[in-house]
């Protein structure tokens, strides 16, 4: 809704009923005002991030400030920046998160946004911890620059940190935590890794037990830490560097528990070999002593003369937390540069980005110290590009056009900056001049400030220790206990060369960048003191950081988020409105509004506005130049004239009038590429129509050709079947005839022969009769008797006979059936030798083809193996064929044929034995040419002589196939004549009857 009165009752009522609503966003002007809503609300997720990117959500959000920023990066080919800023436990680390959720939503599909959002994690467990006012605050900036490709794709990112607060290590107050990766790794190291780093819990560190505070309420910091190692692996961390940077994270941790004894009547102390010590060496990979002395002595160089002091119980305690902080932040370091290795890797660029960032917000506690102070300056340093970009360079840019405007009023902070670095009475110039000193302490330090700036109206002189700074959010104290030590950030060089003489490789590294800060050569060893360790305080360091943070930022168009703590207690649905109208008035939100009323927040060259929106005249203007051609633009667009202005070089439009415009030029553009999609649908879809209608017709004429060619084969097949057919149906009846013949001949043979044996018979005894009745009358009797004897005899050899017709009639069928056998015999046989010399072809091929490419085909190999299992087959009936019909021949003949159906069998066996053989020795010679198989042989050699071999077996076996041929031809001649066999018993039988 817009506000009809602008005064801060109205403004401060609006926010707390859209908060009371769960609407956190507000729109300020060109400033998003995000309130912390202290829980979960539902408005984030795909939906919500489809609905801006399509624009059917226009509510103010996080992803609409992303959506404007990507936007106006492609449109304007000018890098982006969306600056966040708010106190600290406003929300500004989730903000930023949430703008990095929708640019890589939008930008996504490599990969790469992927890995760019599982850096949250690592950084917020190495950078973030629990504050009185924040349970995930962020002690140390960032900015994260997001490369885009010249489609919009991310292809690549880059994190640049700022002043990490490296004295919580080793010290926090009383219900806060240290950071959060030191919880996490002692609450979900999985129990290999605490065994390797002998990890306690929590409790037993000294430095995280000072501050009595050890979990946060519904945080899993086990869950956390495995969240954070899942996060490694995305962004390409080794597991051996992830085991190393665990292992320098439990190191600093048992550094705090090494103690010291006092050895003499001065305090000096030496370092105790406890448990402390013994873990801290093995971790970094030192030998104890040599951590020993490091933690207890100090080397001094005085002329020629290398001189070692032994420190005092205080001085060892500081030289062991420097020790801790230093390889905290070497490592915090280290971390960065491989998260930016990895999002850099074979990543295009195209000079386009949107940058990120998200800094400490503005702090004031009960006791504010050094880190406060750099912090606070760095708000300030925002503070101002904020007022310069809303403020200054806007009233700058409407006077240089000649805009007709009416100046508003707002509060500058540069005499607060001034107060910071004026030079040489500034607050760092001081600070910095105080720490080169040796017996410069924080009480020097803060009188010289109250000496030298009393006059300033920023700045206030307290009693002891402390001064008060006026910033832009209010009044902050200071106390400057620590200011020295903390701004000279002191490692002696007998702790860096600890670290250098380590073996893990972490440390080396530590040691190798430190090294390379130092003031003198590498190779001077020693110092007179440690305060000229390194070339530039910390103050200077983080003032060159923020100044060359200051020229990126102005080299863009920035986007500014507002981030508001609604309560102190970070409850939901708690609304305090004078915490609020604070911050309101510290960031300048209502006169932002004021401003962007009340000005012109879009404008455009005459140049860029014509080139832009002129193709939308639908007249054509006489002068063609930028100006004429504008005017006529808004003229046919009806815009009013107290809407806009005109200006030396640009035009000058308030807030929503240029979106009707951009709206037009958007139809029409949409509707020149659909006539142009149209037509070029068309166009191709006729060309498709005539390339189709190419591929039926071809594929008719292949398909008719194809089934041309299968017909004429199944016709030929058809003639094939039916000449095959009729020769078969030929031999079949052929062979019914003569059986048929043969029987009948038989049968008539046997019966002429009976009754011509029985005529005979007759007229024998006849004869016999006649000559007996004329002898006497004493033979009667004897003849009687001789006349049974003879029919007696008569009777038996008529009953013989008839055994001996069914004897002939067995044989007759027995012979026939052997003829029948002998037939098929004989086609068997016939058969194998076509099957044999089919298979002899087939070898003969399979040889010469492995002669040539050494490589057997599955299809040679399935024929051969069909047609030995058609040899098997024929084969074995064969052998039943002959064994039944063999049974019925007489002894002898049956002896015979048994000889020659054993001789077939061997040469059967044979013959399938040696096949496999040479198909076994081909297949192995065919695999150890192409590597299967492994014999120290030649295979071109064997195959050779493999050949040979099956040359000289082929000749010899067609002999002895022929001679078995001979020799079973010439037993079947014998054989085939059944008379003899019935001259033998039909001579016997006349013989018996004679006698």
């Amino acid at each position: 809704m817009q506000l009809s009165y602008l005064h801060e009752p109205s403004v401060l009522y609006n926010l707390e009923y859209r908060y009371a609503r769960d609407m956190i966003y507000t729109k300020a002007g060109p400033v998003l005002v995000a309130i912390n809503p202290f829980k979960e609300v539902l408005l984030y997720g795909k939906n919500y991030i489809e609905g801006y990117k399509r624009k059917s959500m226009d509510s103010p959000h996080v992803y609409a400030i992303a959506d404007t920023a990507i936007r106006e990066m492609i449109r304007d080919e000018v890098n982006q920046s969306i600056i966040i800023s708010g106190e600290s436990g406003a929300g500004k680390t989730e903000t930023a998160k949430i703008a990095m959720q929708y640019l890589a939503a939008l930008g996504g599909g490599s990969g790469i946004e992927y890995e760019i959002l599982e850096t949250n994690p690592i950084l917020e467990a190495f950078g973030n911890a629990k504050t009185s006012r924040n349970d995930n605050s962020s002690r140390f900036g960032k900015l994260i620059e997001i490369h885009f490709s010249s489609t919009g794709k991310i292809s690549g990112a880059s994190i640049q940190t700022f002043l990490l607060e490296k004295s919580r290590v080793v010290q926090c107050a009383v219900g806060e935590r240290s950071y959060h990766i030191f919880y996490q790794l002692c609450a979900g190291a999985p129990s290999s890794l605490r065994e390797k780093l002998n990890l306690k819990k929590a409790v037993e560190y000294k430095y995280l037990k000072q501050s009595n505070c050890f979990s946060i309420a519904g945080v899993d910091d086990a869950e956390r830490f495995r969240a954070v190692m899942e996060a490694m692996n995305v962004v390409h961390i080794s597991h051996e560097d992830q085991d190393n940077v665990f292992a320098m994270l439990a190191a600093v941790l048992w550094l705090g528990n090494i103690s010291f004894t006092v050895i003499d009547n001065e305090n000096h102390v030496e370092a105790v070999a406890d448990e402390g010590a013994h873990t801290v060496a093995k971790l970094i990979g030192c030998d104890i002593s040599d951590l020993k002395v490091a933690l207890a002595t100090r080397k001094m160089k005085v002329g020629k003369d290398i001189i070692v002091q032994k420190l005092t119980l205080s001085q060892a305690i500081d030289t062991r937390d420097a020790l801790a902080k230093s390889i905290y932040a070497s490592l915090f370091e280290w971390l960065v540069d491989q998260i930016n290795k990895s999002l850099e890797v074979g990543k295009r660029r195209t000079g386009r980005s949107i940058s990120i960032l998200d800094i400490y917000g503005f702090e004031s506690f009960n006791k504010n110290s050094f880190e406060q102070f750099c912090i606070n300056y760095a708000n300030e340093r925002l503070q101002q590009h904020f007022n310069r970009h809303l403020f200054k360079l806007e009233q700058e840019e409407y006077i240089q056009d000649g805009i007709d405007w009416a100046k508003v009023e707002f509060e500058d902070n540069q005499d607060c900056l001034n107060l910071f670095e004026k030079k040489p009475l500034g607050l760092l110039s001081l600070l910095d001049e105080e720490s080169t000193f040796p017996n410069g302490t924080d009480l020097t330090f803060a009188n010289k400030l109250k000496q030298h700036l009393n006059a300033n109206t920023c700045f206030r002189g307290e009693r002891g220790k402390a001064f008060s700074i006026s910033h832009y959010a209010g009044e902050v104290v200071y106390d400057t206990s620590g200011f020295l030590e903390k701004n000279r950030d002191l490692l002696h060089m007998d702790s860096i060369q600890l670290l250098a003489s380590c073996k893990c490789p972490l440390p080396q590294m530590f040691a190798c960048k430190m090294l390379v800060h130092t003031e003198n050569p590498v190779g001077n060893q020693y110092r007179s003191s440690g305060a000229d360790s390194q070339k530039l305080s910390v103050a200077t360091k983080f003032k060159g950081q923020l100044f060359q943070l200051m020229q990126r930022l102005e080299s863009t168009t920035p986007h500014f988020i507002r981030c508001i703590k609604p309560n102190n207690s970070q409850l939901p649905t708690t609304y305090e409105q004078a915490l609020v109208l604070q911050q309101l008035r510290c960031c300048g939100v209502l006169e932002v509004v004021r401003i962007s009323r009340s000005g012109f927040p879009t404008r455009m060259s005459h140049q860029k506005f014509a080139k832009r929106y002129g193709f939308l005249l639908l007249e054509n203007v006489a002068s063609q130049d930028p100006l004429s051609v504008s005017v006529a633009i808004l003229h046919q667009f009806n815009i009013l004239p107290e809407m806009y202005q005109v200006g030396y070089t640009k035009l000058f439009f308030r807030t929503g009038q240029i979106g009707s415009l951009e709206d037009t030029r958007n139809r029409t553009l949409h509707g020149i590429l659909r006539v142009q999609s149209c037509f070029r649908g068309h166009k191709s879809r006729c060309y498709a129509k005539e390339r189709r209608k190419a591929i039926v017709t071809l594929q008719a004429f292949i398909r008719g050709e194809k089934t041309r060619r299968l017909y004429s084969a199944m016709v030929e097949k058809h003639r094939a079947a039916a000449v095959l057919q009729r020769h078969i149906k030929c031999r079949i009846a052929r062979r019914k005839f003569v059986d048929v013949r043969n029987a009948s001949v038989v049968i008539q043979s046997v019966i002429r022969g009976f009754l011509v044996r029985k005529c005979s018979g007759d007229v024998d005894l006849l004869n016999s009769t006649m000559k007996l009745e004329g002898t006497k009358g004493d033979q009667v009797v004897v003849k009687a008797s001789v006349l049974a004897e003879l029919q007696r005899r008569i009777l038996k050899a008529e009953a013989a006979l008839r055994e001996k017709e069914e004897e002939n009639d067995i044989l007759h069928q027995r012979l026939q059936q052997y003829e029948n056998r002998w037939s098929e015999y004989e086609q068997k046989m016939r058969s194998m030798e076509e099957v044999w010399q089919k298979q002899m072809r087939s070898l003969q091929s399979s040889l010469s083809i492995a002669k040539k490419s050494l490589a057997i085909d599955d299809a040679d190999r399935r024929s051969d193996a069909s047609v030995e299992q058609s040899w098997d087959s024929s084969g074995g009936n064969q052998n039943n064929g002959n064994h039944s019909g063999l049974r019925g021949r007489e002894e002898n003949g049956g002896r015979s044929m048994s000889a020659g159906l054993s001789v077939i069998n061997r040469l059967a066996e044979e013959f399938e034995q040696r096949s496999q053989v040479f198909a076994d020795d081909a297949k192995f010679l065919v695999e150890v040419k192409s590597g299967q198989a492994e014999a120290s042989l030649n295979p071109e050699r064997e195959l050779r002589r493999l050949k040979q071999l099956f040359d000289v077996w082929k000749k010899d076996f067609s002999v002895r196939l022929r001679e078995t041929k001979v020799v079973i031809n010439k037993l079947a001649s014998e054989e085939a004549n059944p008379e003899k066999v019935k001259k033998k018993w039909w001579g016997r039988l006349n013989s018996s009857k004679i006698m």
